[in-house]
């Protein structure tokens, strides 16, 4: 496989690539220039993790990418109270497999080992 490029300058063709061995050479050259993550999930892989976006879901990771795109299953949707947006209800939705854009992940942590505090920031309603 020969790729080449023309330059803007120089309107000559310069050839970028060339493969005479076949797809062998060319697979271990995506896997050498491939980019890590920021973070390493591959310990929370099989296992539960809680995912926050703009609604809070949690599901087993099953699978993700350099840009953090995150594969959860039987992931369950917490709902949101409609006059309240920052609070849960005690309601869910069963979401099944779901594919979460790396974007738009805000946190990434394990359902196990995790308890919920109060917020010691919260100022009592009378001060």
């Amino acid at each position: 496989m020969v790729a080449t490029h023309t330059s803007f300058y120089s309107r000559k063709p310069q050839v970028l690539l060339e493969f005479d061995k076949g797809e062998q050479e060319l697979s271990s050259l995506y896997k050498s220039g491939r980019k890590e993550t920021v973070l390493d999930l591959a310990k929370f892989v099989d296992k539960g993790v809680q995912v926050k976006l703009t609604g809070g879901r949690q599901g087993t990771l099953k699978g993700y990418d350099q840009l953090l795109n995150l594969v959860l299953d039987e992931a369950v949707e917490f709902l949101r109270d409609p006059d309240d947006p920052l609070k849960n209800t005690d309601q869910t939705r069963r979401l099944g497999l779901i594919v979460c854009r790396g974007t738009a992940v805000m946190l990434v942590s394990p359902t196990d080992g995790t308890d919920e505090i109060a917020n010691p920031f919260i100022q009592p309603d009378g001060a």
